[in-house]
């Protein structure tokens, strides 16, 4: 029997789902229509603001760091614009080795790359961008850029390079700068708001010298740049921008052809000297030796060139005159003598016999060749050098009494110039010592000690620095100053400056009739004394004091013979000198290492500075040669006119140390070039938008050079830095002469 069906049922069954399913139909519907509601009606404000965002970058411009130049104007750091091959390593698609074999195809990338890369990378997050290659010629720009589209995560930036034209003269006062490590990024988090907020974008900050001190004023204010953007992130055009504004030029005190004759001068010899107008306290010369090439560290330097430089016995990178203490030898003599004046302890007619040497106890302090020199005034003891003076001096007067005295002029502190790192030096006594060491059997002082301090040695250890100051606050009759390397900040843009005074320090109370003593006593050396050779036929009048200091001690049974040590052993050679002698406007120090008597080394140094401060005369070529081989007494040869003496040659823009490819305009002069390429780019940039990156696909690799958004901006806003500074530019480049350094 067959059944029948119900077709009311199953129309019911029907009706049924058909409601359900039209019910879930309009459900979803209203769904949909609640969405739209909310991200038209509610969330509209929110996700506009958010679609703006996603279409708009807002981009850093970095600033065009100001210049450095010397007292006349002439141009020490300035900046050139070149290209980098840079990797974002969080946007690689293949292992990193990979990419840089591939890369090296293409462009040619030397081991030293490599390891500079991969030094950089362990102070670098992995979003970050680091450069692989730097300063790359427009072939390498060219085939690079045909190839973009093989290399996700690589990329060509246009940067400005910093660049120091005279290379390796006056490196321990400019300084250097190198990429923000780790530890300083650190640092900066701490910084407020605003300060750090003027570092985004930027990659590199002084790390020595004036570039570090005055790093706020160099660094100048960082822009901002709206630019929009396509699905692909790359740059369409800038819609708004607020420009930077370039850094300040920093004027020194320094005259940078009187630094580089004194360099000269030194030859391949170690030392420092430090020259100071007592008057102001202006640091007229500051020389530290040997020295280093600060474009060496632009980009980061190679692991071969920081070894030798870290590794060199020489210590080229310790700044001597900032840092190297050393015994000041008999220029300490002038000093122990006003103190005695000051203390009543001696006075300037007193005599003291001088056999050759002291007995304190059991023991022998001798004197220079073990020779007496007989009755011994103050004035003669100071002229003809008497240790045996100076050996009862110290004993009368003891440790804490001589600290006392001597103090004040600055031995034992820091000066307070304005460049960072200056260490304080060793200016003993009992207080002095029991901080110094741990043990209580080298915290107790023992009055032999005493001794030897008289005539600068024992723990007397001082920076070249503090000796120039303290001769300065000597001859000046107790004026003080801080030193000063900077004599004023100009804003390039509105030609405002700022003037950097020297900070004056309460005189001293010395008396007039004391001062006079010494200073007749030091002019007595250059006529009667140890350096009278040296300054035979000076136009001048000048005082000074040779000074030798033990690098060794010598036993009392032995004699001092440089022939039979290492030269690392030998006496270092000093001498301080002010001129004129009345009213003084030049004070040095300079030393000499292990180069023995200060009339040998130090004192025809000096000689030739005060020529070249006081009568305007240079040396001749012959002279110049004698000096560094440590040869030369009084100047001998034709002196030229210091007026028509050309600065030093400069190097040229781009080309680094290692002889590697320098860009195009680096046949021009450093400074001519770097202002030229300035102008060039910030011309180009402001013509024409960024160039949208067309290199991505493989069926149509670009030939163009993509211009990034930040670095073209930044040059094209600090144009006007670059015509600001342009007299300075061209009266260096004109200046120097087209031939080899001498």
């Amino acid at each position: 029997m067959t059944e029948l069906r119900n077709v009311e049922q199953e129309l019911e069954r029907f009706r049924i789902r058909l409601i359900v399913a039209g019910a879930f139909v309009l459900f979803c519907f209203a769904l949909l229509a609640a969405r739209l509601v909310y991200l038209q009606v509610i969330a509209h404000d929110d996700l506009a603001t958010q679609a703006e965002a996603n279409r708009i970058a807002v981009v850093p411009i970095v600033p065009n760091r100001g210049l450095i130049v010397d007292r006349n104007g002439v141009v020490l750091a300035d900046n050139y614009s070149a290209y980098t091959l840079e990797i974002t390593r969080s946007q690689l698609q293949a292992p990193l080795e990979t990419v840089l074999d591939q890369l090296a195809e293409v462009v040619p990338i030397e081991p030293r790359d490599r390891r500079r890369f991969r030094r950089l990378m362990e102070d670098s997050k992995t979003f970050e961008s680091i450069p692989i290659r730097t300063k790359l010629d427009d072939a390498e720009v060219a085939r690079f850029t045909a190839q973009r589209w093989r290399f996700p995560g690589v990329e060509i930036k246009a940067r400005l390079f910093r660049n120091y034209p005279f290379g390796e003269l006056a490196s321990h006062v400019l300084g250097y700068i190198g990429r923000i490590n780790q530890a300083e990024k650190k640092e900066m988090e701490d910084w407020p708001e605003e300060e750090w907020a003027n570092y985004r974008g930027t990659e590199v900050i002084g790390k020595l010298g004036i570039e570090q001190k005055y790093e706020r004023e160099l660094h100048g204010i960082t822009g901002v740049e709206e630019v929009e953007t396509s699905a692909g992130g790359h740059p369409v055009r800038r819609l708004s921008s607020e420009p930077a504004t370039p850094g300040h030029t920093v004027r020194l005190s320094i005259d940078i052809k009187l630094q580089a004759l004194i360099e000269t001068l030194f030859g391949d010899r170690r030392g420092a000297l430090v020259a100071i107008d007592p008057r102001n306290g202006e640091v007229l010369a500051f020389v530290s030796k040997p020295t280093f090439d600060p474009n060496l560290f632009i980009g980061g330097i190679d692991h071969d060139s920081w070894k030798e430089l870290n590794e060199s016995p020489d210590r080229p990178l310790l700044n001597r005159a900032l840092r190297g203490t050393y015994p000041p030898g008999s220029t300490y003599k002038p000093f122990m003598a006003l103190a005695a004046l000051n203390t009543g302890k001696r006075s300037a007619s007193q005599v003291t016999m001088d056999y050759g040497y002291f007995m304190f106890g059991n023991h022998r302090f001798r004197s220079h060749g073990d020779e007496g020199l007989g009755a011994v005034d103050m004035a003669r003891s100071i002229v003809k050098s008497s240790n045996v003076y100076y050996y009862a001096l110290a004993a009368d007067m003891g440790v804490d009494l001589i600290h006392d005295q001597l103090e004040p002029f600055g031995f034992g502190r820091r000066t307070g110039i304005d460049l960072d790192g200056e260490v304080t030096g060793d200016l003993p006594s009992t207080d002095w010592k029991r901080r110094k060491y741990k043990r209580p059997d080298q915290q107790r002082w023992y009055a032999g000690e005493t001794i030897s301090l008289g005539i600068g040695q024992g723990y007397n250890n001082f920076t070249m620095l503090q000796l120039a100051s303290a001769t300065a606050t000597l001859v000046s009759g107790g004026q003080r100053y801080e030193p000063r390397l900077v004599r004023r900040i100009e804003n390039v843009l509105t030609r405002e400056q700022r003037v950097v005074s020297a900070q004056a320090l309460p005189s001293l109370p010395l008396r007039p009739e004391h001062v006079a003593v010494i200073r007749r006593a030091m002019y007595g050396v250059t006529q009667d004394g140890t350096s009278t050779r040296v300054f035979a036929g000076a136009s001048y009048q000048s005082g000074g004091k040779t000074g030798t200091a033990q690098a060794k001690s010598i036993g009392q049974n032995e004699k001092y013979n440089a022939s039979r040590l290492a030269e690392y052993l030998r006496d270092h050679s000093l001498y301080t000198a002010f001129a004129p002698l009345d009213e003084p406007r030049v004070a040095l120090a300079v030393i000499v290492e292990n180069a023995g008597f200060g009339a040998e080394a130090a004192a025809p140094i000096a000689r030739r500075v005060l020529d070249y401060l006081i009568a305007g005369l240079y040396p001749s070529e012959e002279d110049i040669a004698l000096v560094r081989k440590g040869q030369a007494a009084a100047p001998v040869g034709t002196p030229r006119q210091v007026s028509e003496v050309p600065l030093p040659p400069v190097r040229q823009a781009g080309r680094e140390a290692d002889a590697a490819a320098a860009p195009a305009s680096a046949a021009l002069p450093a400074v001519a070039a770097s202002a030229a390429a300035a102008v060039r780019a910030a011309s180009a940039a402001a013509s024409s938008g960024p160039t949208p990156d067309r290199s991505a696909s493989p069926r149509a690799p670009s030939p163009r050079v993509p211009v990034p958004v930040a670095p073209a901006a930044s040059m094209a806003r600090t144009a006007a830095a670059a015509a600001a500074a342009r007299p300075h530019l061209d009266r260096a480049a004109s200046a120097a002469p087209q031939e080899p350094r001498p």
